[in-house]
């Protein structure tokens, strides 16, 4: 059988780390970022990274081909 292959905008987007959580970027930090819509506070807290959750890390891992 064939190896895997990575979908590539999995690998893009995800990271494993060494303790197997699946490390993300936040969403919502692409565009309309003006004073009106986000605020400061908002747009510095979508800046840090988070942890995918428990329930997605099965199919991810399964995109990344780990």
């Amino acid at each position: 059988m064939p190896k895997m292959k990575t979908k590539r905008a999995a690998a893009k987007r995800f990271k494993v780390k060494k303790s197997g959580k699946i490390k993300r970027a936040k969403a919502y930090k692409s565009h309309i970022l003006n004073n009106e819509s986000k605020r400061p506070k908002r747009k510095r807290n979508l800046r840090k990274q988070t942890y995918a959750d428990k329930a997605n890390a099965k199919s991810i891992r399964r995109m990344l081909g780990k």
